[in-house]
């Protein structure tokens, strides 16, 4: 018998089959690079400006409990993409390709005859086999690396195993755009292929790579926060660019006529970082903010992956929603997949769930538990409950009684007191789940 969840999700799906029978919907995902839980105005930050961020949250459902599934760039970009937990998809972390035997959410689609392109920041791969276009995109704007210089296009961060080098590609060829700014640039690339396939079903993703470093903005955003100190000021500006972005592009969708039929979701690949190279003066970088989350970029504590995430589809969901059920970006694929009317893969395990009767029809979380494996980092939450194995905290790694750390996050969401000896017995049962789910996924 099926259960009270499959019976919701199952009726949310009939109840959105018939327009998805009659015309296929639009896809467009924006994602923003070592961007903080708590900078936009929607998540509170009274100190930015996101109006157009802001009123797509309106449009349709703000999460409050969206995870990415690592705490750093690729393999970040490899769950979304791929619908599978990272080590899975053969991206553990920042540096491998995703091998050529991943499917992705655009080689899903395009088989399914959607126009796909990407505009933005890659990180999965440089050669013929490991590019986008490879990878199920018609039409790649934007760089291979972790990160580029926003003016010059280069990548400077190497040295000294690595020459610095230009890293500025449309599809397989190398372009020159010096001295125009990043974020523009791929915000331009995202309006022409949206302005010459708005007849056809398309899939597009826009992965920017503000607010990662290095922290550059034109005067005219930066100006826009004149009271804010400069690391913050600057991240503001950066910020300020890409939510700009959102409303040309989101008003480029209403002029078309495509509002209607188009899901738009939006979020981050990992939380704000501290690493000195975002910072001034060669300090720890101040510039974003995780509140009210403990830990940065490249930890397991929520400060790491837990993500501003915004889903909106006029007429399918219902405007105005705040959900707090737990789902991460291993979901965006199949719920992509299925609403276009495809297949989810049967060849392979897809470790992520359709969460569009999430959104749509008020279902609950899909899943029981989420895990996390990153630089000898383990981690788990099941329900309310989080425990992190050998958390770092910044370069700190955390010993003795803190290298077990239980959390309530319904009491305690900044991880701010460690339950481990109030609750002993849940903590061997969430580590003994979370080892075994890793030796799993490492033995696939």
């Amino acid at each position: 018998m099926a259960t009270r969840r499959e019976f919701i999700a199952a009726s949310a799906t009939a109840a959105l089959a018939p327009g998805a029978a009659a015309v296929r919907p639009n896809f467009i995902v924006f994602l923003t690079d070592d961007h903080g839980y708590h900078d936009l105005g929607c998540q509170g930050a009274a100190d930015m400006k996101t109006p157009n961020i802001d009123a797509l949250a309106a449009s349709g459902a703000r999460f409050t409990n969206w995870y990415s599934n690592a705490p750093m760039c690729a393999p970040s970009r490899a769950a979304l993409l791929t619908g599978r937990y990272p080590i899975r998809a053969g991206v553990p972390s920042n540096g491998p390709p995703l091998p050529v035997t991943e499917q992705t959410i655009a080689s899903l689609l395009k088989a399914q005859r959607y126009a796909t392109a990407l505009t933005g920041k890659w990180h999965l791969g440089s050669t013929p086999e490991t590019g986008p276009n490879a990878r199920g995109f018609d039409y790649f704007y934007g760089f291979h690396s972790g990160c580029i210089d926003f003016y010059s296009h280069r990548y400077y961060w190497g040295e000294p195993r690595t020459v610095n080098y230009h890293d500025l590609w449309r599809n397989r060829t190398e372009i020159f755009e010096d001295g125009q700014y990043m974020t523009e640039l791929i915000t331009r690339e995202a309006k022409a292929f949206l302005t010459a396939n708005r007849s056809k079903p398309f899939f597009l993703y826009v992965p920017y790579n503000a607010p990662h470093y290095p922290m550059h903005a034109p005067r005219k955003y930066v100006e826009r926060f004149a009271g804010l100190e400069p690391e913050r000021q600057m991240y503001a500006a950066m910020v300020a660019a890409v939510d700009d972005s959102v409303g040309e592009i989101m008003t480029l969708v209403k002029r078309f006529g495509l509002a209607e039929n188009t899901l738009v979701f939006f979020s981050s690949d990992n939380g704000a970082t501290r690493e000195p190279r975002a910072g001034l003066n060669q300090q720890p970088a101040r510039g974003g903010s995780n509140r009210p989350f403990r830990g940065f970029k490249f930890s397991l504590f929520d400060g790491g992956m837990h993500q501003p995430a915004i889903m909106s589809w006029p007429g399918r969901i219902r405007p105005g929603q705040v959900i707090g059920e737990v789902c991460a970006h291993i979901d965006l694929l199949p719920t992509i997949v299925n609403a276009a009317g495809a297949a989810v893969p049967a060849d392979r395990t897809i470790d992520g769930r359709d969460v569009l009767p999430v959104a749509a029809a008020g279902a609950k979380s899909p899943h029981e538990a989420l895990f996390w494996s990153s630089g000898g980092q383990l981690a788990v939450r099941r329900g309310r409950w989080k425990l992190v194995k050998d958390g770092r905290l910044a370069d700190q790694k955390l010993t003795g009684e803190d290298a077990l750390f239980l959390s309530d996050l319904e009491e305690d969401p900044g991880e701010s007191r460690n339950r481990r000896r109030d609750h002993p017995a849940l903590v061997d049962e969430l580590l003994t789940l979370a080892m075994k789910f890793g030796d799993r996924l490492r033995f696939h």
